[in-house]
């Protein structure tokens, strides 16, 4: 991994993104937008499946599964330049990691969610318990991810 991370870190790419002072700062504005509007996204959603009736489930899903899908784009696009900005810091520290297995499970947590809400009763009312527990764990999982990216910060309050 040491010799992968200094490859990138001396990239012409890398390089770049850390000499351009905006970028990065950009990025980041972008990456906190983006993940508010992933839980934003995932929040109504689930509200919806738990029980709020004030919109038809499949109006809700199709409305908010492309903001959804988008802001996830925009996380991985601005994470992947944030990583460029600095290899080393990110892809050796140990809470990133988590952040990235965590966020596996949660993209995999949201695609099955989003598979289930498919196939939802035809009055678009009921979703079922197997919805409602998808759509917690998408919530716990993207929440988990969020704080896993204030990682360091926990670790050295923590410790």
């Amino acid at each position: 991994m040491m010799a992968f991370v200094q490859w990138l870190q001396n990239s012409p790419l890398s390089l770049t993104v850390r000499r351009i002072g905006w970028l990065i700062p950009l990025m980041q504005t972008l990456h906190i937008l983006a993940n508010g509007l992933v839980l934003s996204a995932i929040i109504m959603i689930d509200l919806r499946v738990w029980g709020s009736r004030t919109e038809p489930l499949r109006d809700r899903v199709r409305r908010l599964l492309p903001w959804l899908w988008t802001a996830m784009a925009v996380l991985t696009a601005t994470g992947l330049v944030l990583i460029l900005a600095t290899p080393r810091r990110t892809l050796l520290d140990a809470t990133f990691q988590v952040k990235m297995l965590m966020m596996a499970v949660a993209i995999a947590a949201t695609l099955a969610l989003a598979a289930a809400l498919r196939r939802v009763a035809p009055d678009g009312v009921s979703a079922g318990r197997m919805a409602g527990a998808m759509a917690a764990a998408a919530l716990l999982l993207w929440l988990g991810v969020t704080l896993a990216g204030r990682g360091r910060w926990i670790a050295n309050l923590v410790g």
